[in-house]
């Protein structure tokens, strides 16, 4: 008996010390984590640093001509208008756009396959190849016209710099086939991890579809949303290259007046002022989207 306990003992493992992990688990946890760290302060903490020291000096130190002479800029309100503006139109559409396919393809009809490739394609689209795609289409001898044409009806300037309205159009049509894809990726690979018994089980109980799409898929999809709202509030407001295209300096977005005053007009320091106006209505964005979607979150497992 006494030999039993002490072969049981001694094959017994041996307690964990005290003191947490290993050293040498916690450096290789470290050094994993290391090149992200290098990569984060050299792509973006040193530049934005950069930039705020750039927007906040001059010859003689601290100064705030640049922010005064962005704000007196001519096309510094029209440029922060026309941003909010495309955003407030723009996202809600691609949202509703999106949902709408993702729910069409979860219903899984005949060649879903090829349409969700064929909704993604613009994903593989660079924004300036897109605005010129949509430049051929709402030029005045391009394809929309030639349509008009033939059906006998008069052709629209569409792109003329007097008609901000036909502008602001043809952009907001450019940017929502551009990157409704983006949107739509992500609502289909969160509609993807909810489990259909839930929907199952609505239905089961009664519930028609659009309460279960109410009280079932989107609470449930409020994550995938949450991520989706905030990266592509985050694009809009760094859309460019598709105005750029479609309109030129016509169009002025805040993207657009950052590179005009880097590169055409040679002043870092006013294109740095832009670029931290761009990056705080950026963070003010994602700091609502969060808080409101936290707290509706909470209310609905409640």
């Amino acid at each position: 008996m006494a030999s039993t306990a002490t072969v049981s003992r001694s094959t017994q493992p041996a307690a964990p010390r005290r003191g947490g992990r290993p050293r040498s688990r916690s450096t290789s946890a470290w050094l994993l984590i290391l090149p992200s760290v290098l990569y984060m302060l050299l792509l973006f903490a040193y530049p934005m640093v950069m930039g705020i020291v750039a927007a906040f000096t001059g010859s003689g130190g601290f100064t705030m001509d640049h922010w005064q002479r962005m704000v007196s800029d001519a096309k510094f309100w029209p440029a922060v208008r026309n941003t909010l503006l495309l955003i407030v139109v723009v996202i809600p559409l691609q949202f509703v756009f999106a949902l709408t396919m993702a729910l069409l393809l979860q219903a899984r009809p005949k060649f879903s396959g090829f349409y969700f490739y064929l909704w993604a394609v613009p994903l593989a689209v660079s924004d300036l190849a897109a605005g010129l795609v949509w430049l051929s289409i709402f030029a005045d001898r391009g394809y929309l016209n030639s349509v008009l044409t033939n059906l006998g009806l008069p052709t629209v300037s569409w792109l003329n710099y007097q008609s901000t309205s036909t502008m602001f159009l043809a952009v907001v049509l450019a940017e929502i086939w551009r990157a409704t894809s983006l949107v739509l990726v992500i609502v289909v690979s969160g509609m993807q991890g909810i489990p259909k018994d839930y929907d199952e089980a609505a239905a089961v109980f009664g519930a028609g579809y659009f309460t279960r799409l109410r009280q079932v898929t989107l609470p449930l999809l409020r994550p995938s949303l949450q991520v989706a709202l905030i990266l592509r509030t985050i694009l809009a407001f760094q859309t460019f290259a598709v105005a750029q295209a479609l309109t030129g300096e016509s169009f002025p977005l805040l993207v657009g007046e950052t590179y005009r005053w880097y590169a055409s007009l040679q002043n870092p320091n006013v294109a740095s002022a832009y670029a931290l106006v761009i990056m705080a209505i950026s963070m003010l964005t994602a700091v609502i989207y969060l808080r409101a979607l936290r707290d509706q979150s909470r209310e609905v497992t409640r």
